[in-house]
């Protein structure tokens, strides 16, 4: 695959005139002509192509409105229910300033499924958290006065800003127990009403409202700690008790940070959820929390962990017996610190990767009684060879091997530390205005990439690691990939195959991102087959809805950004057909005035 490098963004932006703010409507209308009439394959067309596929999205749709099918037709045996797509909506405000799109305000949208009618309904709306209520209290109007963790203002305070943890609700959405929730990396649930979409309020999911309850609650909690020497730990201990009241007080941040990604036990009916203390970011161990909940939103099992290592996890894991955390280990930057208190660099400059060793830890915590009884120090980690920064988790399961133990495995996507970069995600600067796809394009080696692997644990019956390895879950398919999903009835157990956004490479100056493709691989053989779109299109995160026995006997929908014609599509492909020209069931068309940007992580629920 050819390696392509893309100048930077304000060298391609030179060439067009961009308007003040203000003119938002006649720099739309001028970035329309230019990505409309642009050649699709030269420097101009995939700046403007990647710029659009972040265009804010003001309007609402407050109702609902039946999607036009443009190719197809929706199956008879395609179920009834809702996908629900989270992530952001707005990027720019009225007074100068653009964000960084992971603090984009939550723009939650509906595709409702009604077969027996074969068609598809479509809603969206922002999420009414607190922030965005003062930063849009009529919803026409914005002026952004929170920083957010990733970005900076250019038409708001700056120095002495402590707006910076920004509840956005943008990150992942999911439907339980009868409730519908919007989640973000560093804050409390919002609850949405499942239909109309409207805002209910922050859910108090982990019992946080008054801290006594919290204490009460820690009493019960069983808690494994790290084995530092007793006067390191104290220290630390301290260092906890004296930033807990600054960050709190002063920047706003909970005690607790709930991450967004929570996994579903299928087979004993439980949602399960992991919360990071505040203070983690800044000291050299990590405490975590797991909560499982049952169907009612009761809390049935809540463990707490304590580890020797400065970590920062997005995605996580879990087996019956164990959690599963495949640690990207971080750094205090200190002048990055004191350039993100000035308020010209984000506050996410505080932190960096630390690349020091060459291996990646994998902490099995014990899940059950039975792996706790296993007497293994889980506060050592197993460093799994070559370094690997965890994106995404797609399936983890264990299986009892022929030495009494068990063999783990992990089905996931991860780059490399030195393709991973806090403050230019998506090629975000905060000294311009539009995004610079150059950044996540331009590669030294293929295995910088987002690549789907297989991490493979083998435990002896103590609980020892006898060995693991990494490897590529797919020779035949070497491209970058990102977003793994799986036939949710496989869930926790065997599967055979994982199905992932990915990268085609047919654009020249936009090899790698954004996805244009979903591959499916089959793990058992490393065989791939994958569906493309073609032209000037992108793609979001795959998700398989099941409709019978078989793992593959279902769909895969996923959105489709036809950004040079300011067009979203609804895609449903047939997960067996994947690789065939027929793979292609049906595409629906959301009116052009509703377009949205790109989303995060979504959500089947079933009628």
């Amino acid at each position: 695959m050819a390696t392509h490098t893309i100048p930077p963004m304000h060298a391609v932006v030179q060439r067009h005139h961009v308007a003040p703010p203000r003119r938002c409507g006649a720099v739309i209308r001028a970035i329309a002509a230019t990505a409309t009439t642009a050649e699709p394959d030269t420097l101009s067309a995939a700046f403007w192509d990647y710029n659009l596929l972040f265009r804010s999205q003001r309007d609402e749709c407050l109702g609902s409105v039946p999607l036009r099918v443009t190719e197809g037709a929706i199956p008879p045996d395609f179920p009834a229910g809702t996908y629900y797509l989270a992530g952001p909506g707005i990027f720019s405000d009225d007074h100068g300033s653009t964000v960084h799109p992971l603090d984009g305000h939550g723009y939650l949208r509906s595709f409702r499924f009604q077969p027996g009618h074969g068609t598809v309904h479509y809603s969206a709306r922002f999420v009414e958290t607190a922030a965005k209520r003062e930063e849009s209290r009529d919803g026409a109007s914005w002026r952004f006065t929170h920083r957010g963790p990733f970005s900076v203002l250019q038409g708001g305070k700056k120095v002495g800003n402590v707006k910076v943890m920004k509840n956005v609700a943008n990150t992942s959405v999911l439907r339980w127990g009868g409730r519908l929730l919007c989640l973000w990396e560093g804050g409390e649930p919002y609850e949405v009403d499942p239909r109309t979409l409207q805002t209910v309020g922050p859910f108090d999911l982990l019992g946080l409202a008054g801290a006594a309850a919290d204490e009460a609650n820690a009493s019960a909690a069983r808690r494994t700690t790290t084995r530092r020497p007793w006067l390191q730990e104290a220290g630390l201990d301290v260092a906890a008790r004296l930033l807990r009241p600054v960050l709190s007080g002063v920047f706003d941040m909970p005690g607790k940070r709930l991450l967004a990604h929570y996994k579903i036990d299928p087979r004993r009916g439980r949602l399960l959820m992991v919360a990071c203390n505040a203070e983690d970011m800044l000291l050299p161990r990590s405490h975590f929390t797991f909560y499982e909940f049952d169907a009612l939103f009761d809390l049935v099992q809540k463990r707490e962990f304590v580890v020797p290592d400065h970590l920062m996890i997005h995605d996580w894991a879990f087996t019956d017996n164990h959690y599963v955390l495949l640690g990207n280990r971080i750094k205090l930057d200190i002048p990055g610190s004191l350039l993100a208190l000035t308020g010209t660099h984000p506050m996410i400059a505080a932190l960096a990767v630390d690349p020091s060793r060459q291996s990646t830890p994998v902490y099995l915590l014990p899940r059950s009684p039975e792996a706790e009884a296993s007497g293994r120090d889980w506060s050592v980690p197993i460093e799994a060879p070559s370094q690997m920064w965890s994106v995404h988790v797609g399936n983890a399961f264990e299986e009892e091997n022929r030495r009494g133990g068990l063999d783990v495995r992990l089905h996931m996507s991860g780059c490399s530390y030195q393709w991973f970069h806090f403050h230019r995600m998506f090629g975000y600067n905060w000294n311009h205005k539009k995004l610079d796809p150059s950044f996540m394009n331009a590669v030294k080696g293929k295995e910088w990439l987002p690549r789907l692997v297989q991490v493979a644990i083998e435990l002896d019956k103590t609980g020892a690691c006898r060995r693991c390895s990494v490897r590529r879950l797919s020779d035949q398919y070497a491209r970058p990939a990102d977003f793994p999903a799986i036939n949710p009835s496989y869930t926790n157990k065997r599967n055979r195959f994982i199905y992932a956004g990915a990268a085609s490479g047919s654009r020249r100056f936009l090899p790698y991102f954004p996805f244009d493709s979903v591959v499916k691989v089959d793990v058992s053989d490393g065989s791939a087959q994958w569906w493309s779109t073609e032209g000037r299109k992108f793609v979001g995160e795959p998700v398989f809805i099941p409709t019978g026995g078989g793992e593959d006997d279902g769909y895969v929908i996923l959105v489709e950004y036809a950004v040079s014609k300011h067009r979203c599509h609804l895609v449903v492909l047939d997960a067996k057909k994947i690789g065939e020209k027929n793979a292609l069931v049906a595409k629906l068309e959301v009116p052009k005035h509703l377009t949205f940007p790109m989303g995060f992580h979504g959500f089947w629920g079933d009628e």
